[in-house]
């Protein structure tokens, strides 16, 4: 039995969480690798409904989690969470919880720099969360953050925030807004210690033992593939990768831990904020799909942009990050459409394209070339096997694997964890 790693297929927001709270039953330990509190999965269990940002999908199951050192830490929304998820009666307590002593945090001048430059950006905005997560990561690359292991040493301090504030300041002065409050941060620093160190570990040694003893890891990605800074639809992308080869940098471990990669898509799609969406829909059955889907974000409660399944983008995501099946998730919310359509290409001036190009120019003038189907009216929700599935829901299943050229492993029905069918083990390989 290997290890699997679960990334989003599509602009996020695919129903990862559950994915990973199925899944989670069956691992020895569960590790997010890459992103920050913008992040958000919605699980369902008997139900109760937990709303998870930072915290890895499978603490609800009291798997083993670990917050890898490619996450950046907002140590408050750290805190919140944890205080929130303890209160729905989950124990979240070091012995279940580790947190990289080497992650970067998320301080408020990041949130107030994240802001600044999305109220001034005008036309050019990305639609960021606001939450602080592009500059903490840019801190980080340029060597500049203040990192977990650092609020054990806050007597050692000075020297970090003055090359921090040195960088932040000029930024703000060009904002009209004063100089960092440097006593303030540390007061708040400070003050959050305590909270997260008895967390803080080496985790790099805590998953080199558990790879060492066979025990089974799930990696847990955040956001998607089309998000990400170097393969997504940039600049309407992440500050993070988000491909599975992010797994081996995002945690400690080699290139080789990644093992089956599980990528997820919705049997539609969704985008939250700005970018190039080619088969958005703005009509009835746009509103139909977002309805039922209840298409709003868990972090930002934004509606989503909704469109037909991408067979394109999705293919590009299965190339790009080497996934090997995938789940599809959301099937249900396709119940009751006479015709359903699939993007099988683009057209750009007439011209045949068989993948998104890079440029936002040729973007905007993207026209997706449609496949219809003939749909299902029998209900999907709910569904554990194939025989419970309508034979139209199955041949819409099946010309989707042909088209991203990679095998369904797993199609859930409902938000409910057991509402799955398995076709294929991802921790079977």
């Amino acid at each position: 039995m290997g290890n699997v790693t679960v990334i989003g297929g599509q602009w996020g927001d695919e129903g990862k969480g559950k994915i990973v709270d199925w899944l989670a039953s069956r691992a020895d330990m569960v590790v997010r690798f890459q992103g920050g509190h913008n992040a958000g999965h919605t699980l369902v269990v008997g139900g109760e409904v937990y709303k998870l940002s930072l915290l890895p999908s499978g603490i609800v199951r009291g798997t083993p989690s670990i917050i890898g050192n490619g996450v950046v830490l907002d140590p408050w929304a750290f805190r919140d969470e944890v205080q929130r998820i303890s209160a729905q009666g989950i124990a979240v307590t070091p012995d279940v919880l580790r947190l990289a002593e080497t992650c970067p945090l998320i301080l408020p001048i990041h949130r107030d720099l994240d802001a600044l430059r999305e109220d001034a950006s005008g036309a050019g905005k990305i639609g960021t969360t606001r939450r602080g997560i592009g500059p903490a990561y840019e801190d980080k690359v340029g060597r500049r953050a203040i990192r977990v292991c650092d609020l054990a040493h806050l007597g050692e301090l000075d020297p970090l925030l003055d090359r921090l504030c040195a960088h932040h300041d000029h930024l703000r002065a060009g904002f009209g807004e004063p100089p960092v409050d440097r006593a303030r941060l540390k007061a708040d620093l400070s003050e959050i210690a305590d909270f997260v160190l008895p967390f803080a570990r080496p985790v790099w040694k805590d998953l080199d033992e558990a790879r060492a003893e066979g025990r089974r890891i799930l990696f847990e990605g955040a956001q998607g593939v089309l998000l990400d800074v170097d393969h997504g639809t940039y600049p309407f992308v992440t500050s993070s990768n988000t491909v599975a080869g992010t797994t081996g940098s995002g945690s400690g471990t080699g290139p080789g831990a990644a093992g089956f990669v599980l990528g997820i898509v919705k049997a539609y799609t969704t985008r939250v904020g700005s970018g190039p969406f080619p088969t958005e829909l703005h009509d009835e059955i746009g509103e139909r799909i977002g309805e039922r889907g209840r298409e709003f974000g868990t972090v930002t409660g934004r509606r989503r942009r909704c469109g037909w399944f991408d067979s394109v983008l999705v293919r590009q995501a299965v190339a790009v990050s080497g996934i090997t099946g995938v789940a599809l998730t959301k099937l249900d919310v396709l119940d009751g459409l006479d015709t359903i359509r699939i993007c099988t290409g683009y057209r750009i001036d007439g011209q045949a394209f068989d993948h998104l190009p890079p440029h936002a120019a040729d973007q905007a003038r993207v026209e997706p070339v449609y496949e219809d189907i003939e749909g299902w009216s029998e209900s999907t929700a709910g569904a554990r096997s194939w025989a419970e599935l309508p034979a139209q829901a199955i041949k819409y299943i099946r010309r989707v694997e042909e088209l991203i050229r990679c095998p369904v492993a797993l199609v859930s029905t409902s938000p409910e964890r057991d509402d799955t069918i398995l076709v294929r083990d991802p921790f079977a390989g």
